[in-house]
């Protein structure tokens, strides 16, 4: 329903049901352990900001990863 383009694609819906975040998990388009290390993770930041009464301050980034394939609808 809300169109995922990659894996991983992440979605974050408010209390109300409204999209609050759309995009990457965070800002490093790598597996490795070391580079995860230092990413800045745009999941954590949006529900944490959300959790302080804030409006999310990035809700949307650009989605990386392998793409989705999907089935043909008939």
């Amino acid at each position: 329903a809300y169109g995922a383009q990659t894996t991983p694609h992440m979605y974050i819906i408010d209390p109300k049901g409204t999209l609050a975040y759309a995009g990457a998990i965070d800002d490093k388009p790598s597996a490795s352990a070391s580079s995860l290390a230092g990413a800045r993770s745009y999941v954590r930041q949006a529900v944490a900001e959300m959790k302080a009464g804030k409006p999310v301050s990035e809700p949307a980034t650009k989605a990386y990863g392998c793409a989705v394939k999907y089935a043909p609808v008939s």
